[in-house]
């Protein structure tokens, strides 16, 4: 197995993580990655109420016995969440591991460290990464610019962000973005990342609770098939290119204001797309990484396909290049 200084410190089996993600990050997605070996995180914000999530980490208790961690994105939003009192019913549910996005960790930080849970910090670069490690945070997930939802603004890549990361943090650092499958896990950790995290790969598995046409879309798109909107705000973020977020871009290019796509980019009309798989119902979040998918496997086969292959790339391929003699070319 690949153990790493990331299954040491959160407790899981294997180095891959299912972040959180808007509609997706739901019990049966969760309790599956949880029972495949990896770790996965309920999306807090997904449920309506604070009340609703302490029945969702309830459900999925009734679906696995073993560790999974909940989100908590912090983001400009039109109407700000009661996140106080979301980060309360994660204590009051005895969660242990809580992935905090958007925001400044610290806000929440002292509260969840009171009562034993681990904090998986997501960042965009190494700033906020060492950032994060100063206020206290156990690991942190870095997404270079292939990820879907929000890269942030310095448009590094993975291949630099990872290694640039690697080599000021302490603490466990997954990296995220770009990332579909055992080539992505084997190049994270010669990077110097202790594991990865997935997004569009899990949405894109049977127990994803997207709908299918999404899934299917996904297989379909190649790593081309992606907008960046929101550019002119100061707030990129990668979503599928449709008729919506190509209309986003055109407005945004031609001088629009936020009020000039609010009623595009509304997150009830993404929820549609991933409810009801109306592909064009509104902006749907998908990364680059889509191009590197073309099934959509079990959680479990999924998971046990990576890390097989995984060890077969490091104890194969890549030792008898090690091991094999140079030879001269003719």
């Amino acid at each position: 197995m690949l153990r790493t200084r990331f299954t040491e410190v959160f407790g899981v089996e294997h180095p891959i993580v299912q972040g959180g993600m808007m509609w997706v990050g739901r019990a049966e997605l969760v309790a599956a990655v949880a029972n495949a070996g990896a770790l996965g995180f309920i999306t807090a914000l997904t449920q309506p109420t604070p009340d609703d999530l302490t029945k969702e980490i309830a459900r999925t208790r009734e679906l696995t016995d073993k560790p999974f961690g909940v989100n908590l994105t912090i983001l400009p939003s039109i109407t700000p969440p009661p996140y106080e009192e979301y980060r309360q019913a994660i204590i009051d549910s005895g969660i242990k591991i809580v992935e905090i996005a958007g925001g400044n960790p610290a806000t929440h930080l002292s509260h969840l460290k009171d009562h034993g849970i681990k904090v998986l910090h997501k960042c965009t670069s190494v700033k906020h990464a060492l950032k994060a490690q100063q206020v206290g945070v156990d690991g942190v997930s870095i997404d270079g610019f292939e990820c879907a939802g929000h890269p942030g603004e310095n448009d590094i890549p993975g291949l630099i962000l990872i290694p640039a990361a690697a080599k000021h943090l302490t603490i466990p650092m997954i990296a995220s973005g770009g990332i579909a499958d055992a080539q992505g896990l084997v190049a994270a950790l010669a990077l110097g990342a202790d594991g990865v995290n997935m997004g569009t790969r899990f949405m894109c598995t049977q127990e994803s609770g997207v709908a299918q046409k999404v899934k299917e879309q996904i297989v379909a798109n190649s790593e081309l098939d992606t907008k960046l909107i929101f550019r002119t705000l100061n707030n990129t973020a990668r979503v599928a290119d449709n008729a919506i977020s190509r209309k986003v871009v055109e407005i945004e290019k031609s001088g629009g204001s936020f009020d000039d796509i609010r009623d595009l980019v509304s997150g009830q009309r993404g929820r549609k797309v991933f409810e009801e798989g109306d592909l064009d119902a509104g902006i749907w979040t998908t990364g680059q990484s889509q191009g590197l998918i073309h099934d959509i496997p079990t959680v479990a086969d999924l998971v046990t396909r990576m890390i097989d292959e995984a060890e077969d790339i490091i104890t194969g391929r890549l030792n008898e290049m090690v091991a094999a003699p140079v030879t001269a070319r003719s």
